[in-house]
């Protein structure tokens, strides 16, 4: 396993996003294609799904997967970013370093609010989300 540093260029902090509590904000100015943080991931294997629903955690999972069929807990800040459909930043799930890395859309300047669409990552989808936006 490789060595996973913290990063140095996020903190938490009150969202001003509508219904959202805390958010994640850059420490300093960060540039278009940087990578923001790489955290650590926990799988939720299937057999543990079924009572989650009922579970405040649901609202901090990660959905993957073809048909959103797949559970993870993402560690560092990675459950604290929030959604946008204007996002300035982005994510890819790298299952087999068990990480989810998170990269800078466009640049984003100090104690700006860092958000991504919960779409998969992908900055173009509007489809709804399973929660009112």
């Amino acid at each position: 396993m490789k060595k996973l540093f913290t990063s140095d260029k996020v903190y938490i902090s009150r969202s001003g996003i509508l219904n959202a509590d805390r958010g994640v904000f850059a420490r300093s100015d960060i540039k278009k294609g940087e990578i923001i943080e790489r955290c650590p991931i926990i799988l939720v294997p299937r057999y543990d799904m079924s009572n989650l629903n009922e579970s405040i955690l649901v609202t901090y999972f990660f959905y993957f997967g073809k048909n959103r069929e797949r559970l993870a807990i993402v560690l560092g800040f990675g459950s604290i970013y929030n959604h946008s459909y204007e996002p300035n930043a982005t994510y890819k799930i790298k299952l087999r370093e068990r990480i989810v890395e998170f990269s800078v859309l466009k640049d984003i300047k100090k104690d700006t609010e860092i958000t991504f669409n919960y779409n998969y990552g992908n900055p173009k989808n509007k489809s709804p989300l399973w929660f009112e936006v």
